[in-house]
């Protein structure tokens, strides 16, 4: 039987990592291991400024004062009882599309376990209200079997969104590409009662790409979208071309010798 972490961003009481968890437990040995409140967008970080506590508050279940690369790191190297055959984090209230995963807590988690060399999967369900979890469960339970029988390519997890609606109205699966999106006035201005500013980030207007192949085109007609992402992120195409035109020694002409 297969041992899996499930983990989030959301943390650890979220209706979304029970729903996963809950279908998790059908297909292994599943254990939770997340972060005792919210911790949405803390990216890919580590905590090292304090020590980090993990509390089991029911059988397979623990909570940790961290984020969620913390917990996937305490899940695997310490709390868990045997390594884990697949990381699953999610299911993430909201998507992570294009850029966003590059803050998203929930990827960073998956990330996280595909550093320890096990396979790892992102879930996030695209809506920011009335979430169909069991449309969600549903056809994650279907990609992690299909994981666990076929494994992934090296160093690569599957960023895989859901579109908010019944199961019956999916159209399939789409294998897709990171897409791109810009946000325009997404840092507000407040003040405290004693005139002193704040900036407050989050919200504004969404912008996105809608090329062929990009993973918001591909939840926006009902499909799920499902993109390998590469821990390697060297632009090879572009370090051919720079080898290719540029001269790097020109960049030393007016220094020192000595250097």
């Amino acid at each position: 039987m297969p041992v899996i972490l499930v983990t989030n961003d959301d943390g650890v009481h979220s209706p979304g990592i029970i729903a996963l968890y809950r279908a998790m437990k059908e297909l292994g040995d599943s254990y939770i291991v997340a972060p005792d409140r919210e911790r949405s967008a803390a990216g890919h970080s580590l905590t090292m400024h304090r020590p980090l506590k993990a509390e089991e508050i029911r059988e397979h279940v623990f909570s940790v004062n961290g984020t969620p690369t913390d917990c996937v790191t305490l899940g695997i190297n310490k709390l868990l009882p045997n390594k884990p055959d697949l990381v699953v984090s999610g299911i993430n209230k909201g998507a992570n599309l294009g850029d966003d995963i590059t803050y998203s807590g929930t990827v960073s988690a998956a990330i996280e376990g595909t550093i320890f060399g096990i396979p790892s999967v992102a879930f996030s369900l695209i809506s920011d209200r009335h979430y169909h979890y069991e449309t969600a469960t549903f056809l994650a339970t279907k990609i992690v079997t299909y994981v666990l029988e076929h494994s992934l390519p090296y160093d690569t997890l599957l960023n895989v969104n859901f579109p908010n609606i019944p199961r019956r109205e999916i159209k399939g699966i789409k294998l897709t590409r990171q897409g791109k999106r810009i946000y325009e006035n997404s840092i507000q201005e407040t003040f405290n009662p004693w005139g002193e500013k704040y900036y407050w980030i989050g919200g504004g207007r969404t912008f996105w790409e809608h090329g062929e192949g990009a993973d918001m085109e591909a939840v926006q007609q009902g499909y799920v979208s499902i993109t390998p992402i590469h821990l390697d992120l060297t632009n090879h195409g572009a370090l051919s071309f720079m080898r290719e035109r540029w001269n790097v020694s020109e960049m030393l002409e007016d220094i020192d010798d000595g250097l």
